[in-house]
């Protein structure tokens, strides 16, 4: 049988992973992280502890704290972990990989 306080938190890691869902799209849309990520689940190991998990071989998954408590913004604290994150990636992103923004072809050259 389903309780109240397991439906309760499921709804507010169902919130959480949107917000994470919506940090990961905004930095890759912004071109900070090279590839997309798509935030599977999160767990709460203990309060203000999150793991986020990833079906993907370059990144398993990341952690993060934050509360309610913390001065920071959840999105910024979000988006700090998952930059630090991609930074130690195992290989680190390649040199091949180069944001389009900062392509030659993306540039304007006065002619």
């Amino acid at each position: 049988m389903t309780t109240h306080k397991t439906i309760t938190v499921v709804r507010m890691t169902e919130g959480i992973r949107t917000q994470v869902q919506t940090a990961l799209d905004q930095l890759m849309s912004e071109h900070l992280i090279p590839f997309k990520l798509t935030a599977q689940r999160v767990t709460i190991s203990e309060p203000g502890k999150y793991f986020v998990p990833f079906f993907d071989s370059r990144i398993h998954s990341f952690e993060f704290s934050w509360t309610e408590a913390n001065p920071s913004p959840f999105n910024e604290v979000v988006r700090a972990a998952i930059l630090a994150r991609v930074q130690i990636m195992d290989p680190p992103p390649a040199t091949a990989w180069i944001p389009s923004h900062l392509t030659p072809q993306s540039r304007h050259f006065p002619k």
